[in-house]
């Protein structure tokens, strides 16, 4: 059976999960968070994602994102996941999936302040420290 599509509407904040395989603690190490991270970074230069705020945990990650732009969240997602399960899978010398599943996005409402409580309320990243700013938006969310 065929996956139903994904809807993206551009000018909407997305928090987005995406869980390692078999709930399995792949991203325990620094150097694997790191990567992610390193990734998630290249997804902002090379398609112009606008970063709100992120946090790796041992077996998850949560994101939120602004989507200014038609599939800058699907071209994002498919780099950052893909080099990071293929560059975990090539140094472990291990085959197989490294994500559990497609990630989950879901639209949050944009309002500033909405957005910090949601924050807050998931302790997405606390103790993070980052403000973006998004060049679309042209102002911090801090």
């Amino acid at each position: 059976m065929a996956r139903a599509n994904r809807h993206h509407l551009p000018g909407y904040v997305w928090h987005i999960t995406h869980r390692c395989h078999k709930k399995e603690f792949l991203l325990k190490f620094e150097k694997d968070k790191k990567r992610w991270i390193h990734w998630l970074f290249e997804a902002k230069k090379r398609f112009g994602l606008c970063i709100l705020n992120y946090t790796v945990t041992s077996n998850h990650i949560h994101l939120l994102v602004y989507d200014g732009k038609n599939n800058v969240i699907p071209k994002s997602m498919q780099l950052i996941a893909g080099r990071t399960g293929r560059e975990y899978n090539i140094r472990k010398n291990r085959n197989g999936a490294f994500w559990e599943d497609r990630y989950h996005a879901t639209a949050v409402k944009t309002d500033d302040h909405l957005i910090m409580e949601f924050l807050i309320d998931r302790n997405i990243g606390s103790g993070d420290g980052f403000t973006f700013i998004c060049p679309s938006r042209g102002s911090p969310i801090s």
